[in-house]
């Protein structure tokens, strides 16, 4: 890890933080490289069952790209001779992340900021915390985070942020399903903590097969997805977690999950 990210060990949950308050949390490579080396490092110990991603402070969660001049991993270029973009590289480990990742959104998250919430599983905001993306405002378009807002904010929420540039307060996202929960800064690590509580106590298994199921069939067509799906099904049943569910389900108890 770098001293831009931190990594905290918390019970069952690894907390991710962009550490960079000065630069608004912003992204750059040394970030982007962090946060893919702590989920590494998450999924790797059994005992993990969810990961958080924050922002250092409380003003932003990520502001994006940084936009100073001479400004250290700027996102807005690229090396022709080797074109894999550091940027595209974190959203591709993040979408491929086997733990439910929830986004602490603490701040303002803004352009490639907002790909990162996109980018994960569930989104618990401070109601005041802008989102959006405003690259229109610097003659850009938000070209790298598209797939995930596709996949997020509806079509028509999307062209308005894109076209005006103009960020909407996390309270008025909720509906839209751009956030799960939009609440009073106060009362955020409540809500987050609640959250992560009906998560953690799950079966590891199923989530972790459940994710990558979901991840195949939301590129599929209907017919292939319900043929993937049957047999997916009939694979999860077999794990030992399925058959500790279903026993404790018939014994009236709580389950003891293990993971297998």
């Amino acid at each position: 890890m770098t001293d831009t990210v931190l990594v905290e060990r918390r019970g069952a949950v690894v907390w991710i933080t962009i550490n960079r308050p000065e630069r608004r949390n912003a992204l750059n490579e040394s970030v982007a490289s962090g946060i893919a080396a702590a989920l590494d490092e998450a999924e790797a110990n059994a005992e993990v069952r969810a990961v958080v991603l924050t922002g250092a402070g409380d003003k932003a969660f990520c502001a994006g790209g940084d936009l100073q001049l001479q400004a250290d991993g700027t996102p807005f270029t690229i090396n022709a001779a080797d074109p894999r973009h550091y940027v595209a590289a974190l959203l591709r480990r993040m979408d491929a992340c086997r733990l439910p990742l929830v986004a602490r959104v603490n701040g303002h998250a803004l352009a490639g900021g907002f790909g990162l919430v996109c980018a994960c599983d569930l989104v618990v905001a401070s109601e005041n915390a802008l989102i959006g993306v405003t690259e229109v405002k610097v003659g850009l378009f938000p070209a790298m985070i598209l797939p995930f807002l596709l996949r997020t904010v509806p079509y028509r929420r999307i062209m308005e942020m894109c076209l005006t540039g103009e960020p909407i307060p996390a309270a008025d996202s909720v509906l839209d399903g751009i956030v799960n929960y939009a609440v009073p800064a106060e009362e955020l690590d409540d809500k987050l903590q609640w959250l992560l509580g009906r998560i953690t106590d799950k079966s590891p298994t199923g989530i972790r097969l459940g994710k990558q199921g979901l991840a195949k069939i939301r590129e599929m067509s209907t017919d292939a997805a319900l043929e993937y799906a049957q047999f997916m099904l009939a694979n999860m049943a077999r794990t030992k977690d399925a058959v500790e569910g279903f026993q404790a389900f018939n014994e009236k108890r709580s389950p003891k999950w293990t993971g297998e």
